[in-house]
């Protein structure tokens, strides 16, 4: 992929506003998948994806080879594509690399932070806050991007473009199995406050304290892991 598209994707990676038809159609390829709409291990036929997403083959070609650069995707030669499979192995390698790049990149967001950056991850927990306390209980529609956003602003500060791109790539696969766990009844076998988890780390990261804010958020990250694990042992 050469330079300038492959700069192109590190935006599109981490936005949710599509500007051309194959980004539209990478984006709802991308939720699909993500909800589970589109099975692991399911065949990607452009003859017949073109029309569910309104799209000509050519543009759908470009949505899933971006899909393909996310591991959302993968290529068979000239058997064509198929939704990435899924796999408690891949769930436990997923899970440890986002904790090892999570938490320093939030350890270096709270040390290089500004009020601004402050201001701003006050503003995405207060969000996170009424989507997680509303009345009638958590509606995952409107949690899941508030949850998106405040785990961004945590590490706004940090500096390294590579750590944001490959942290969105990893949330979205992590997004992916919390789906998984709540179609398996995987979240309903233990108390679990999320609320409060956000909270603690929010706390710990205001209050500059890079070890327990790193912990905090390394224990949240893991979570989702060990119910899948426990539920499906």
């Amino acid at each position: 992929m050469p330079i300038n598209a492959f700069s192109d994707h590190l935006v599109r990676a981490t936005s949710d506003s599509p500007r051309t038809l194959s980004e539209r159609a990478y984006f709802n390829l991308r939720q699909d998948i993500v909800q589970g709409l589109l099975a692991p291990g399911e065949r990607l036929r452009v003859e017949h994806l073109k029309d569910r997403y309104d799209v000509g083959a050519g543009t759908l070609r470009e949505a899933l080879a971006l899909l393909v650069s996310d591991a959302l995707v993968t290529v068979e030669g000239q058997r064509g594509y198929r939704v990435s499979e899924i796999s408690l192995g891949d769930l436990k390698d997923l899970t440890d690399t986002r904790v090892m790049l999570e938490t320093e990149a939030l350890r270096q967001s709270i040390r290089h932070g500004s009020p601004q950056w402050e201001a701003e991850l006050t503003a995405a927990f207060d969000s996170l806050t009424q989507a997680e306390l509303q009345r009638g209980g958590l509606e995952p529609s409107h949690w899941e991007p508030a949850n998106k956003r405040f785990h961004e602003a945590l590490i706004a500060a940090h500096r390294s473009p590579w750590s944001k791109h490959l942290l969105g790539i990893l949330y979205r696969h992590g997004e992916r199995y919390r789906h998984v766990a709540i179609r398996m009844g995987a979240t309903q076998s233990v108390q679990r406050d999320v609320h409060e988890e956000h909270t603690s780390i929010y706390i710990a990261a205001l209050a500059r304290q890079e070890a327990r804010a790193a912990l905090a958020l390394e224990s949240h990250i893991r979570l989702t892991c060990d119910l899948l694990l426990q539920h499906t042992a």
